[in-house]
């Protein structure tokens, strides 16, 4: 076809394409307007997780009404005037895309009402179509409702995901955006229910305890850096309080929540040697520094920016986060005896209830760096040792002791094994949970009862599942706003730390854009396993290490753990005996 110019209405949802995304990118274009306009409260309303409507009020400045059609318009803005002023912009906006691009895709009106004038203007805007300036009553501030989100492009409603997800994402921006302006009063409604609000008087551990809870909040490390060039603050977590994904990890960079995953790594550098693979530490960092060092301007959501000099920037958070870490002294937790010390005798096992996944061939070598999994051919075995046996019962095995507070030597008729004591303890507790299953797996009643304060988007994903975690032996029920009430655990866990065992479970649904959706419990089993078992680093009494070998003797699959991962290594005593040069050459 030949060249020719786009039509206003295609050109426009092309450019709204590059700023909404989402629900939650109306939600964060609309949050960012109301900041830049000194807003002190802002209150977000969500319907029908923003399908339906997305409402935002703000007590701000307000838009003159002679300005309110020009502010619908493209290329509107207040906050630049020429090229340069892009390399010193010291506001959340300044495209002058977002109100344009947001009511191209959708029914939007605005009312707005400065200070100066005595009454407010409305203004309709029906898929890009702007209408006629009326005026109306309201309060100083603004309104911006946004109806039918994406109506005209029915194609972009297809990829949006599951209202679970998208109500997290919504729930995760205002939350963070709370806690990035304490000084700001955040209100957030789901279809009319209250979900998260803040006082709004300055204090930002008064916020991370709405956010998580009053503990999570005491934990939190202070985190305190300057220099000539840059400031870091912000809280991040002691080594003893961490999380499976990297989800609790946040960035603002002159007060823009930004996603890169170089400060994220400076992050984990501070963090070296001291956690387990697979942990990630909880930090919400805020980075001030000069306009000029940063621009914001190479992403259309400004989700993104680059630093003139990024390893000043990265060396300034790695320093002030391992500087917050050691000035702290974690003391490393031992796991109580009663979690696991108990007899288990042979169980019978549904075949249906093993995991679909439970390869057999999976060889696991590990490192202080990470763990690789290969597969056990002879050329990648590594030199000394053999590949795990076939599945099947252990011979009776004689403990020696523990190495490296992670692994367990003993010995048996036919030679050395090395057992990883958290895999063998995932397999323990799994088959526990298997065989009680179909009796019905009886419950632990607590002496009293514990409370578990979840963010928003966590609670809404324990409503989800309660029913299924109760049948598994909690007793959970909903307590008051983003808090549950824990009255008892599986008896099978007696011991453990109740509010760490349901943190864990939620934790891992997060991780799963399907949760439970197939294998409903038997997924659900193995996760518990793995949280609560015992983990490499947790020292343990010989009486327990010898439990641990009893009760994994006593397994029907003893070799690998829930998730296919060999639980031990075998080391003949032939092959030692090669070794040392006792039966022919090495």
């Amino acid at each position: 076809m030949p060249i020719h110019l786009l039509p206003e209405e295609v050109a426009s949802q092309i450019a709204a394409g590059e700023v909404v995304e989402r629900p939650a990118s109306v939600v964060k274009e609309l949050i960012e307007n109301a900041l830049d306009a000194h807003a002190r409260q802002i209150v977000v309303r969500v319907e029908n997780v923003g399908r339906r409507a997305i409402e935002v009020a703000d007590d701000g400045d307000g838009i003159p009404q002679s300005e309110l059609a020009l502010a619908v318009m493209r290329h509107a803005t207040s906050k630049l005037q020429t090229a340069e002023d892009l390399f010193r912009i010291a506001t959340l906006g300044f495209r002058g895309e977002a109100l344009a691009s947001i009511a191209s895709v959708s029914h939007f009106s605005l009312v707005s009402r400065p200070a100066h004038q005595s009454v407010a203007a409305r203004i309709r805007v029906d898929g890009g179509k702007i209408g006629t300036v009326e005026v109306v009553g309201a309060p100083v501030g603004t309104l911006v409702r946004v109806e039918d989100l994406f109506f005209n492009v029915p194609a972009r409603l297809k990829f949006l995901k599951r209202d679970q997800t998208e109500r997290q994402q919504i729930d995760a921006l205002v939350t963070r955006y709370a806690l990035a302006y304490p000084q700001v009063r955040f209100q957030l409604f789901h279809d009319g229910t209250p979900i998260f609000q803040t006082t709004g008087n300055g204090n930002q551990r008064e916020v991370l305890a709405q956010l998580y809870d009053v503990e999570i909040s005491r934990q939190m490390l202070e985190v305190e850096y300057e220099d000539e060039m840059v400031s870091v603050s912000g809280f991040t977590s002691p080594v003893g309080l961490t999380r499976s994904n990297r989800k609790e990890i946040t960035f603002f960079v002159n007060g823009r929540w930004v996603q890169d995953t170089a400060l994220s790594t400076a992050l984990l550098q501070a963090y070296h040697t001291l956690l387990m693979v697979g942990r990630y530490p909880m930090a919400i960092l805020f980075i001030n520094l000069h306009p000029e060092e940063v621009d914001v301007n190479v992403h259309p959501t400004k989700a993104e920016v680059r630093f003139r000099n990024p390893d000043r920037v990265f060396s300034a958070v790695s320093r002030a986060v391992r500087r917050a870490l050691m000035t702290s002294n974690p003391v490393p937790s031992v796991v109580p005896p009663s979690v696991w010390q108990r007899p288990l005798s042979t169980p019978q096992i549904d075949p249906a209830w093993e995991m679909s996944h439970q390869a057999q061939n999976l060889w696991t070598t590990f490192e202080q760096t990470g763990e690789t999994t290969v597969s056990p051919t002879p050329e990648n075995l590594p030199r000394g040792t053999q590949s795990p046996l076939p599945s099947g019962v252990l011979p009776l095995l004689r403990l020696v002791g523990q190495v490296a507070m992670a692994y367990l030597v003993a010995e048996g008729p036919d030679g050395l094994y090395l057992i990883d004591q958290h895999a063998a303890h995932e397999r323990v507790l799994f088959e526990r949970f298997i065989q009680k299953k179909g009796e019905g797996i009886p419950a632990q009643t607590l002496l009293e009862p514990t409370l578990v304060h979840l963010s928003p988007s966590q609670a809404r994903l324990l409503e989800d599942n309660v029913d299924t975690l109760n049948r598994l032996g909690f007793h959970i029920e909903p307590f008051g706003p983003f808090t549950f009430r824990v009255s008892a655990i599986p008896a099978l866990l007696s011991g453990a730390d109740p509010v760490q065992a349901v943190r864990a479970v939620v934790e891992d649904f997060e991780e799963d854009e399907t949760p439970l959706q197939s294998e409903v419990e038997a997924r659900l089993i193995a996760r518990i396993c793995k949280r609560t078992a015992v983990k490499a680093g947790q020292v343990l009494s010989p009486e327990e290490q010898r439990a641990l070998l009893r009760d994994l003797e006593a397994c029907q699959s003893p070799r690998t753990c829930p998730h296919g991962r060999p639980t031990m290594i075998h080391l003949s005593a032939d092959l030692l005996e090669r070794q040392f040069g006792r039966k022919g050459a090495r």
